[in-house]
């Protein structure tokens, strides 16, 4: 297989490997590749259970078990969980 990359990526590509952190260009594309299917991996993982919370809270709903809705609140809640990651 054989892959172009475009200046700027290349560039990239050129200094982790001068920067002695791959031995070679293959390795940092093959890394990145491992990096790219794990994302989606984890993606998929993260939908999973966002559905299973969207489902207990719609069940708690159901169950008149609920409070106002803070949107500051929220948002600051998901830059934490986006930040864990």
């Amino acid at each position: 297989m054989k892959v172009s990359l475009n200046p700027e990526l290349e560039r990239f590509v050129e200094e982790k490997v001068r920067a002695g952190q791959y031995q070679s260009a293959d390795e940092v594309v093959n890394s990145a590749v491992a990096m790219l299917r794990q994302q989606e991996t984890l993606s998929a993982e993260d939908i999973a259970e966002l559905r299973r919370e969207i489902a207990i809270g719609l069940e708690q709903l159901d169950r008149g078990e609920s409070a106002p809705w803070d949107a500051a609140a929220l948002k600051n809640k998901l830059r934490r969980r986006a930040g864990s990651y």
